[in-house]
């Protein structure tokens, strides 16, 4: 039981890397990685332009299956911590702010889609 846990995070760690790496080729600058607040995590913070992007990085076997992990709960939750964030940070809190999902599938390249979940949830 431990050692699937165990192989989870590591799997997870890896698509958040691939993930990042995908995106910092597009253009978008890392602000922080699996940011931790007391209400919740989001996996990637980053920024392009005027736009700050909260991103959580699923990886599963299908693009339909990394979409629809993302529960309302969860996006609450993801949604509380960008609060945090912006709390801290004057410019993400005067910028466009989003809700992304990175999905990484085999054998496919990282899918980023824009503007996937509301914060409310």
């Amino acid at each position: 039981m431990a050692n699937d846990r165990r192989t989870r995070e590591e799997q997870g760690r890896t698509a958040e890397l691939f993930a990042m790496w995908a995106l910092r080729l597009k253009g978008w600058r890392l602000l922080a990685r699996r940011y931790k607040a007391y209400q919740g995590e989001v996996d990637l913070i980053m920024r392009r332009g005027d736009v700050t992007a909260f991103i959580e990085v699923k990886a599963r076997k299908t693009l339909d299956d990394a979409l629809l992990s993302v529960t309302p709960r969860q996006a609450r939750r993801i949604a509380a911590a960008a609060r945090q964030f912006m709390a801290e940070d004057r410019k993400a809190a005067m910028q466009a702010c989003r809700f992304d999902i990175v999905a990484v599938t085999p054998y496919h390249w990282p899918r980023h889609i824009e503007n996937a979940f509301e914060g409310d949830g």
